[in-house]
């Protein structure tokens, strides 16, 4: 699935024909503007051609700047670069989901986006408040609207032409295979955590099955310690074959097929990041026998985003 065997510049072909998404990805969950601005601009630079972002970050404008900087200044085609956003919980409703479409594009400065994602499955109370709560902090849903009337909203924004691809993000196998089924454009990309303390074996069994792309986040573990950095087995891996254990973290999870995201603050963490390669298929299985489990983001169970602060 994964197209050539040099990781830093290998590409994994997206279902409905609609082109290809760079394997190694830059997510922008940034909370500062001029942070954002900078790190965009260094992973760009450093080779980087998948950018994620999502309404939710508040920080799309200054993503779409760097990034018209960055292509003006290395001479690189709009065409030569992956962008992704995502559909915000509180426009679920379908008659909020192409303004809130045309909101992002807007943002970003792009005619076209490469693939648009539902950040996660729940409804929240339609709105401008992005994290609605009652007085006792609870999150207000939207029980009016399913997760299939979204979709087929997010359909139209591909059947006119402006968006290339759709899927999901934060979904379980059990909420994926009934839209799946439903779908006239069967999602392209399902976005979730995983890492060897959260492997997905059976969504990415899933996917791999029906053309899907598994776009993994917090591949790393969020960089939380003790997680996957930290792990003896990684360590050990790491000094044998002479990489980093990021490093080593991320090889796998592009060796086992899936696509991923990682947020580098500068631009030598970003070189590193992207140098990358095969490991022996002895480290690759032991990698897969790793047998702590262990989730960093609880945004599945709730819709609400760890690691982005409620109100913000």
């Amino acid at each position: 699935m994964i197209e050539s065997s040099d990781f830093r510049v290998a590409r994994i072909p997206l279902s409905n024909g609609a082109g290809h998404m760079p394997a190694l990805g830059f997510g922008t969950l940034i909370p500062d503007a001029a942070a954002t601005i900078s790190a965009t601009r260094d992973a760009l630079e450093a080779g980087f051609r998948h950018f994620d972002c999502a309404e939710r970050y508040r920080n799309e404008r200054e993503v779409g700047e760097a990034l018209q900087a960055g292509l003006a200044a290395g001479g690189i085609a709009r065409e030569d670069i992956f962008v992704t956003t995502k559909l915000w919980n509180s426009n679920h409703r379908p008659e909020r989901v192409e303004p809130a479409f045309e909101a992002s594009l807007d943002r970003l400065g792009l005619k076209y986006l490469d693939l648009y994602l539902i950040h996660t499955p729940f409804a929240f109370q339609p709105g401008d408040e992005q994290d609605p709560r009652d007085q006792n902090g609870n999150v207000l849903y939207d029980r009016g609207v399913t997760l299939l009337d979204t979709w087929r909203a997010m359909e139209s924004l591909v059947d006119h032409g402006r968006c290339r691809a759709i899927g999901l993000s934060d979904i379980t196998l059990n909420g994926l295979v009934p839209i799946y089924e439903s779908a006239k454009i069967k999602p392209a990309v399902v976005q979730v955590e995983a890492h060897p303390y959260l492997p997905e074996t059976e969504l990415l069994e899933f996917c791999k099955e029906k053309g899907i792309v598994l776009l993994a986040f917090a591949p790393l573990g969020h960089g939380i310690r003790p997680g996957p950095l930290e792990d003896p087995v990684i360590s050990a891996i790491a000094a044998r074959v002479g990489k980093t254990p990021a490093q080593v973290l991320l090889a796998w999870a592009v060796q086992r097929g899936t696509a991923l995201l990682t947020t580098p603050k500068t631009a030598a963490r970003a070189r590193e990041n992207l140098n990358i390669s095969a490991l022996p298929e002895d480290a690759f299985d032991e990698i897969n026998r790793i047998q702590t489990r262990q989730r960093f983001n609880e945004v599945v169970k709730t819709g609400s985003p760890g690691f982005i602060p409620q109100g913000s």
